[in-house]
């Protein structure tokens, strides 16, 4: 009976892959003869994260481009579950549909923080802005010894991700240190921006910033006498369920943090866009938030006054407003040596105590103004070294240099 089942679920798996490919054969087909028979319109497609958020640099791009009130025709890709997120004003077509496929077909701008699907075409007479989502601290594609994401292997996977990266006319860099990876982990050699992270700009905009930080706390209902901690891991490739669906394991009491913090902090807790658990918070509410929908994290910077991650490239963004940091890495050894490798010595360098385990962890809760204090020397060089670029102004020169290009 067992094997019966096995075979069956096996035999579904298959006929589901068939499927999947011969969708992308006809939407590649069909892209094609759009790109090869029909004129380009002046439309910019952005995706953030898979069509799941409306955040990020796209996010910034796109806004930015919209201030300056430009005759562009202006679209996003959203995948159809998360279609909630967009305001109401934003024009949008659903990700991976007929519809889509026509628009990325005319388009003249393709805008993205991640990979787009690799059996998509495109042309000499589409430009392909790729913004990336972060500085580097584990090892990425090229770089990477052993891959442990689900059904794939280190070949594949790193064949599929040239492929994807020989698209990109233009890619982001933050800081010369991640420029010089991208472009050997990426195998990328067209135009290198240096220029920042347009999600960045708001940083280095105060009135907005203000504005922003109301706006975020009346919508989370967060008293304006509570402190804010901000818990951002990132995803464990190992801990997957399939392609593209990664579990997480909570490792510290929510419960504990509640009776133990309560009265002073509220904790907003988000996963990684990959992570699929939804949390169940109802018994530490208002005490601690789940906001891994929250449509972007930018925004739940300007609230936090601390920072919780792990090794996630959160921390990079984070430094822009310099406020301390705690970095729970209970999996260090694990995650450094087996899993990712890190482009360098994050023990010697990161801006703020690495903790392996709750007490140590509430420990540094306790102590957050000697930790700061003691932290404040690696923290200037931290700043100094991955801040570089950033000075509010990365969207203008977006929209600047690919109203250029598309001339």
């Amino acid at each position: 009976m067992e094997l019966q089942v096995e075979r069956e679920s096996r035999d579904e798996m298959n006929i589901r892959r068939f499927v999947v490919r011969f969708v992308e054969h006809a939407y590649r087909f069909l892209m094609k003869r759009i790109q090869k028979n029909l004129a380009k319109q002046n439309i910019i497609m952005f995706e953030s994260f898979l069509g799941k958020q409306y955040s990020d640099s796209p996010k910034a791009i796109y806004e930015e481009w919209k201030r300056q009130n430009r005759e562009e025709r202006l679209i996003w890709s959203m995948d159809r579950k998360h279609l909630h997120h967009l305001p109401s004003d934003v024009e949008y077509v659903e990700r991976l549909s007929l519809k889509w496929v026509y628009y990325m077909g005319r388009s003249k701008v393709w805008i993205s923080n991640s990979r787009l699907p690799n059996w998509l075409p495109k042309d000499l007479n589409t430009i392909y802005l790729q913004t990336w989502h972060g500085t580097p601290l584990k090892k990425l594609a090229l770089d990477m010894q052993e891959v442990h994401m689900a059904e794939t292997d280190r070949e594949s996977y790193k064949k599929s991700f040239t492929k994807e990266s020989s698209k990109w006319d233009f890619l982001i860099a933050p800081n010369e240190y991640s420029s010089e990876i991208f472009q050997r982990a990426f195998a990328f050699h067209q135009d290198m921006l240096e220029i920042g992270y347009p999600r960045n700009d708001i940083f280095y905009q105060a009135e907005r910033m203000k504005q922003l930080e109301q706006k975020v706390k009346h919508r989370l209902d967060i008293p304006s006498d509570k402190k804010v901690i901000l818990y951002a891991p990132t995803w464990r490739d190992q801990q997957n369920e399939g392609r593209g669906k990664y579990r997480f394991q909570i490792p510290f009491d929510f419960q504990e943090f509640s009776s133990r913090y309560g009265d002073q902090y509220v904790l907003l807790v988000r996963f990684h866009y990959l992570v699929s658990e939804e949390l169940n918070l109802e018994s530490v509410h208002p005490h601690v938030i789940d906001v891994s929908s929250y449509p972007d994290i930018a925004e739940l910077y300007t609230i936090s006054d601390v920072l919780i991650t792990d090794y996630s490239s959160v921390m990079f963004d984070y430094a822009h407003l310099s406020r301390p940091m705690l970095f729970y890495t209970y999996d260090l050894e694990e995650y450094r040596d087996v899993i990712r490798g890190f482009y360098f010595d994050f023990t010697k360098e990161a801006p703020g105590p690495l903790v392996r385990t709750q007490d140590e962890l509430f420990d540094a809760i306790d102590r957050l103004s000697d930790v700061t204090l003691q932290y404040k020397e690696k923290y200037d060089l931290f700043q100094k070294r991955f801040c570089e670029y950033d000075r509010g102004e990365a969207s203008k020169i977006i929209v600047q240099t690919l109203s250029e290009r598309m001339r």
